[in-house]
């Protein structure tokens, strides 16, 4: 008893995360990240799987219990979908697509909710059901192949292989059993674990920037000012075709129509103006480019700006309040801590030593037009 108790409590939490994955990426990314449906779709299912295969569900008939089923054994095929989503960047959904979740789903009420109708069927459908379940796992890890060397750049790239191929070894682990004919309470606790560490790694995904490769932290510190200009400009890797051409669209973006003063600019926004997945943009930011991550490759443009403006005796008068909102930062406090970390001096005292130094190379501040 005890160890259901703990099985049960345990898939309550994991519930109750799966719920915070679905709303964070609902209100926070389905706008800019064409994942981000089918990562909640996930969510949901993987909920559901914590519910439909808990200790004392009812299973054995048709009834309320029917849809929480068929939501969790059509997990494989979500699961596939969305490897393809994130991996292939010419994937699109179609319709038969549905139409293959529909018939995974219907074998899945069919196989744990039809024994008492049809215990025949519902043998023959659990069998099948096990085996596409493994077949879809095994296509989901095989997707990972098409953007591992870019994926395993970054350890938030590392994090999606690890998550994909982690649900797919739980998938393959369940309907092995299943076709085992191994009981379900005996896995039941293991199960309860593994979907709490699959939520677990969702969360973080999402609501962390896990630390980039030493690489780039070193060539983010390199140095401000020129240091900085070149590091952003030049590649640290030799890229590709593709990727040249990806950094010169992104070039374009930053310094031709400033993006980096759009406010609430993310990195899944940014990927999405640029039609690539968001772990490829993350990789050219961080090892193409030699950013820490994308605030520090943000805040490069943006202080850049700053500087420039704070330099400029044209602007004396413009308050460095407006300066920064210009540049694209939300608020004071934060420009005005990136700006000491990138120069030393806080924006009044970078304005007075470019006045002194425009004063002494014999620069005249342009004077107010009459009236």
């Amino acid at each position: 008893m005890a160890l259901t108790a703990l099985d049960l409590g345990l898939r309550g939490a994991v519930v109750a995360l799966f719920l915070v994955v679905c709303t964070v990426l609902l209100l926070r990314y389905t706008t800019v990240h064409r994942a981000a449906s089918l990562g909640a779709a996930m969510g949901v299912a993987g909920a559901a799987y914590a519910i439909s295969t808990a200790p004392f569900f009812p299973t054995w008939s048709f009834g309320w219990s029917s849809p929480f089923v068929a939501l969790a054994m059509s997990s494989p095929v979500i699961l596939w979908l969305w490897a393809r989503m994130i991996f292939d960047e010419h994937f699109t959904l179609r319709p038969w697509h549905a139409a293959i979740w529909a018939i995974q789903a219907s074998l899945g009420v069919v196989a744990y909710n039809g024994w008492t109708a049809w215990p025949g069927v519902a043998a023959t459908s659990g069998r099948l059901l096990a085996a596409l379940s493994i077949g879809f796992a095994l296509l989901a890890v095989g997707q990972t192949a098409k953007g591992w060397g870019k994926a395993m750049t970054t350890a938030h790239g590392r994090l999606l292989v690890a998550l994909v191929i982690g649900i797919s070894g739980q998938i393959v682990l369940s309907a092995g059993a299943g076709l085992a004919a191994i009981p379900t309470r005996s896995i039941s606790l293991t199960v309860a674990c593994g979907l709490g560490v699959s939520a677990l790694m969702s969360i973080w995904m999402m609501l962390f920037d896990p630390p980039e490769s030493q690489a780039a932290v070193a060539g983010a510190h390199a140095g401000s000012g020129d240091a900085s200009r070149v590091s952003r400009s030049l590649v640290r890797v030799s890229p590709s075709a593709p990727d040249r051409a990806s950094l010169n669209r992104l070039e374009y973006l930053m310094t031709t129509e400033r993006t980096y003063r759009k406010e609430g600019l993310t990195i899944g926004l940014l990927a999405a103006r640029l039609g690539m997945p968001e772990y490829r943009l993350r990789t050219l930011i961080n090892d193409g480019l030699g950013h820490r991550n994308f605030n520090a490759f943000l805040n490069r443009y943006r202080l850049d700006e700053a500087k420039a403006a704070l330099a400029d005796l044209g602007q004396a008068e413009v308050p460095v309040l407006t300066i920064a909102l210009d540049a694209g930062f939300q608020s004071l406090a934060p420009f005005n801590r990136a700006f000491k970390a990138d120069t030393g001096l806080t924006p009044t005292e970078f304005r007075r030593r470019a006045a002194i130094e425009a004063q002494n190379r014999g620069v005249e501040p342009p004077t107010a037009p009459s009236s």
